[in-house]
């Protein structure tokens, strides 16, 4: 099995015996090695388990996450690797955190990421109070990102397997989280993941990974801010063009996001149309070509800044998926080099340099960019 360096400072002779891991586990294969890597330094490694949910059939759901299976899956693997398990009910908490957060953006026409909430709140707010009030010198979690010790103390590097980074969604780590974290996956392939999963027998090694978001169990996303708020939900309205044209109409604001083409159900334009904008003042979903999503600057709210004093040349990524791109820091705007496209209020621009994370902010709102027809 592979050796992980936990960073915790421990000599070669004095080994990690006398440290304290603390692991996040979800129940997937993920955070499962990262419990057997920490056992085999020789530290003594608790294993920690938020419920953070219990929507019914998500109990039951392969491919969710800190619901029911998934807790049992994580204290199976504690039993066989010999670990302390705990489980925290933190219901109320990402209830109140995440999922009426998610609901409330989509209904400002927002487009919102609960994953990099739950790791602003439940995962690292809430797990590393209980990992330091259980005495321990680190919280390990299952995160594809690589913490690498700088001069001027920890770095949040992208994961070395570009399939897997997860980055993106750690872009609000603060500093003195950072330094108190590790991500001893950051430098392997998922496939060598789960071949130490096998290696070691833990019934998790084939499990599939989380898809979509671990609390919408059905993918039906309107579904559940309907559910969760039904008084507002229903916000019917005008489809117009940019000009203001109606074009058609819509069922609700809920079914629609900044870049989206399907399921707008009109028809007769030239080229095909994209939603711009979604104005919850006016209930009206703005749609135009494609280059009217073309966006040149972004202004962000609540930056988080792990970048210390650099200045120079850096990049940015708008969407989870999306490459970074040549920009420029100007106050609290992201300026682009050349227009960016999907760039969407709610969603993040995390920024880099090279391969570190400098920090990043939410996008509060955008601003166009002049493209030829």
């Amino acid at each position: 099995m592979d050796q992980t360096d936990f960073q915790l400072g421990a000599t070669a002779d004095a080994g990690m015996a006398g440290k304290r891991i603390v692991v996040a586990m979800s129940g997937g294969v993920d955070s499962s090695v990262v419990a057997a890597l920490a056992h085999a330094t020789g530290a003594e490694t608790i294993g920690v388990t938020l419920q953070l949910y219990d929507h019914g059939e998500a109990v039951g759901r392969a491919g969710s996450c800190c619901a029911g299976r998934d807790i049992r899956d994580a204290r199976a693997v504690c039993d066989r690797l010999g670990i302390a398990h705990y489980v925290f009910d933190h219901e109320t908490s990402f209830r109140e955190q995440v999922v009426d957060k998610f609901a409330d953006e989509y209904l400002a026409g927002r487009t919102p990421i609960p994953c990099v909430q739950c790791n602003m709140g439940p995962k690292f707010t809430d797990l590393l109070k209980l990992a330091r009030d259980l005495g321990a010198d680190c919280l390990a979690t299952g995160h594809y990102v690589r913490r690498v010790e700088g001069i001027h103390g920890a770095e949040l590097h992208r994961g070395a397997d570009p399939a897997r980074d997860q980055s993106y969604f750690l872009f609000a780590t603060t500093q003195s989280q950072l330094d108190y974290l590790r991500f001893p996956l950051g430098g392997l392939p998922k496939a060598r993941v789960r071949e130490i999963a096998a290696e070691l027998g833990l019934g998790v090694a084939a499990k599939p990974d989380s898809q979509d978001i671990c609390f919408v169990p059905d993918g039906d996303y309107a579904g559940l801010v309907k559910k969760l708020r039904p008084e507002a939900a229903e916000t019917a309205g005008d489809i117009v063009d940019l000009g203001g044209t109606k074009l058609g109409e819509h069922r609700g604001l809920i079914h629609f996001t900044v870049g989206q083409r399907r399921g707008l159900e009109i028809g007769g334009s030239p080229e095909p149309l994209y939603v711009v904008r979604v104005e919850p003042e006016t209930k009206r979903v703005v749609v135009g070509p494609r280059r009217a999503l073309a966006v040149e600057a972004a202004r962000m709210t609540d930056i988080n800044w792990l970048g210390g004093d650099f200045s120079g040349p850096l990049t940015a990524k708008v969407r989870s998926m999306a490459k970074p791109v040549p920009a420029r820091l100007v106050g609290d705007r992201v300026v682009f080099d050349a227009p960016e496209y999907g760039v969407a209020p709610g969603q993040a621009a995390v920024l880099y340099a090279g391969e570190r994370v400098l920090g990043g902010g939410w996008i509060a709102e955008t601003e166009a960019a002049m493209v030829a027809a």
